[in-house]
């Protein structure tokens, strides 16, 4: 009789330790996803609407040893100015040319081809970003 009162059946008198632990892990990671994606939703939105001038690089030419012109598309909201940075680089990796761009226009597209003079042979120029001011 001892033996049959060791042996009680599984579940029967509630859950045991191990069950009421993965409960509550899985309650905390449920909880810290909704938080990461409340987080993530947060810092989208505020890029989107916070940043209120952005561009493309269209295309970019080497016109010469010591020059790249760049053509940018500009979007931003009307009034707004702002600055956009410009860069290029040599065959190895090397910068050979920065240049902030000011957007003073008051059009909410815009159109612009800028150089950049060079201080070595340029193979690309990219956009490295555009601020609001």
């Amino acid at each position: 009789m001892s033996a049959a009162r060791e042996q009680l059946p599984e579940g029967r008198y509630g859950r045991s330790a191990d069950e009421r632990a993965d409960r509550g892990l899985r309650i905390t990671g449920a909880v810290l996803g909704v938080l990461f994606l409340g987080l993530m939703g947060w810092f989208g939105w505020h890029y989107v609407v916070d940043n209120k001038i952005s561009a493309e690089l269209i295309k970019f030419d080497v016109v010469s040893p010591t020059e790249v012109q760049v053509h940018l598309e500009i979007r931003k909201d009307e009034g707004v100015s702002g600055v956009c940075t410009l860069r290029s680089r040599s065959e190895d990796g090397a910068e050979v040319a920065r240049k902030d761009v000011r957007v003073d226009d008051p059009a909410t597209r815009i159109d612009r081809v800028f150089s950049l003079r060079t201080t070595a042979r340029a193979t690309s120029a990219e956009l490295l970003g555009c601020t609001a001011q």
